[in-house]
């Protein structure tokens, strides 16, 4: 079949994507006998790279979309350089942000290569992207040229301020935004210097926001047959992450100071001292807080005036936390935990990371999944927090390589394999060498 070697916004294009429906069709049918998740059938362009968007996508594949993840030239996704940990050659951190998807190389500083992605986003449902702000419109590709294509897409940005503001243009890290937001500040020991969180919170909530976002836009869609733009950022995820801190704020018009691994509405809810480890202890409730006593052999300490009420326990935080620390480094967390539990009281053990993952609950839950990359081999990766009954989520495919499925794409999308050969010399594309 004859198809253009490089479509483009006209009305040949009406005609082109009638001669196409039956071979995407075909393809979309086929996608969704493989994965029964409740998004089959949603496929997604995902031109993101790192944490935040890649995060996005990948629970959106896990529910069962069709993930395209369209990669750079050269080099692809900035994550794949990281130099440790390597399995194998490959980027530890590329593959457990990017399971599920299928890779296309391409190079949009080409002209052809931004034809080819319009055209692909006039077949597609979503496309998320989270360049640093203005990027896609100096490519040619704002979301009003992509919406023009395709007015059903759903077009996803995550950036690092925002689409708005005065910040719009700026660039974002997790760090930045962790700053920005307040987090910090609330993080680490009394008397501390700011400290971020151990994980990247902005990057991995903005990108579960935008996964809602998509989701939620997706279901107006299919009401209506109308696309719009999803639009969320690392400052919006972090600061959605100071809601206890914001109520403190707004309530007095001071801003709460970091407490360690303290509350700073409740008490005693924080990690105390066993004799061999930590262990968290959540008295988070006037009835759990005597139970706690209880159990630790001070029943006096209910009707104490220091420790009454969670007013008196705030108020008197360093010493409670002190006499139970002295309590409990009698016995082993794995002793006080058993006790606590049977008492009813919140109780669990300060896992290393090795402990969580490798712990009989984690692993009943289906939260460690194994797949097997062609070339880092065996490997391991978190699995999918959310859970259906009829229509379970599955972790299948392991993260391509550098333009593993871009001659299967493309095909699909109607290129015939001598006008890939072409996109290939040209530089436009890239496969696997």
């Amino acid at each position: 079949m004859d198809w253009p070697l490089t479509p483009s916004l006209n009305p040949l294009r009406k005609l082109l994507r009638k001669r196409m429906n039956t071979a995407v069709n075909t393809s979309s049918a086929q996608s969704a006998r493989a994965h029964t998740g409740p998004l089959s059938g949603m496929r997604v362009l995902d031109l993101t790279q790192i944490m935040a968007g890649p995060t996005c996508t990948m629970m959106l594949a896990d529910m069962g979309a069709d993930v395209v993840k369209i990669e750079k030239l050269p080099g692809g996704d900035d994550s794949r350089a990281y130099s440790d940990p390597r399995v194998n050659g490959v980027s530890a951190p590329f593959m457990i942000m990017n399971r599920n998807k299928r890779g296309l190389a391409l190079n949009l500083k080409l002209a052809q290569g931004r034809e080819v992605l319009l055209h692909m986003a006039s077949q597609a449902d979503v496309l998320v992207e989270n360049f640093r702000g203005g990027t896609m419109e100096k490519l040619g590709l704002g979301f009003d040229v992509l919406l023009a294509t395709n007015p059903g897409l759903i077009c996803c940005s995550i950036s690092g301020y925002g689409r708005t503001g005065p910040y719009a243009d700026k660039g974002g890290f997790d760090l930045i935004a962790q700053g920005f937001s307040g987090l910090m500040s609330v993080t680490g020991e009394p008397g501390g210097p700011p400290v971020k969180t151990g994980n990247p919170v902005s990057d991995m909530n903005a990108g579960v926001l935008a996964a809602t976002g998509v989701i939620a836009a997706y279901v107006h869609k299919l009401k209506t047959g109308q696309g719009q733009i999803v639009d969320t950022s690392l400052m919006d995820a972090a600061l959605q992450q100071t809601c206890w801190h914001a109520a403190v704020f707004f309530a007095t018009g001071n801003s709460p100071q970091p407490m360690g691994s303290a509350h700073l509405l409740t008490a005693p809810y924080q990690a105390f001292k066993a004799s061999d480890g930590w262990l968290n202890i959540g008295g988070a409730n006037q009835t759990n807080w005597e139970r706690i006593a209880e159990v630790l052999g001070h029943p006096e300490w209910r009707t104490d005036p220091r420790y009454a009420t969670n007013s008196d326990r705030m108020a008197n935080l360093a010493p409670l936390v002190e006499a139970m620390n002295a309590v409990l480094a009698t016995r082993t967390r794995a002793e006080w935990t058993q006790l606590l539990d049977a008492a009813g009281v919140p109780v669990g053990p300060v896992h290393t990371v090795g402990e969580a993952l490798t712990h009989p609950q984690t692993l009943a839950r289906g939260m460690v999944v194994d797949l097997v990359h062609p070339q880092a081999g065996s490997t391991r990766a978190v699995g999918c927090p959310v859970h259906f009954s009829q229509t379970p989520t599955q972790v299948t495919r392991p993260a391509p390589m550098l333009g593993e499925h871009t001659r299967e794409l493309l095909r699909e999308f109607g290129y015939a394999d001598a006008q890939i050969d072409g996109f290939v010399a040209a530089g436009v594309a890239a496969e696997p060498k």
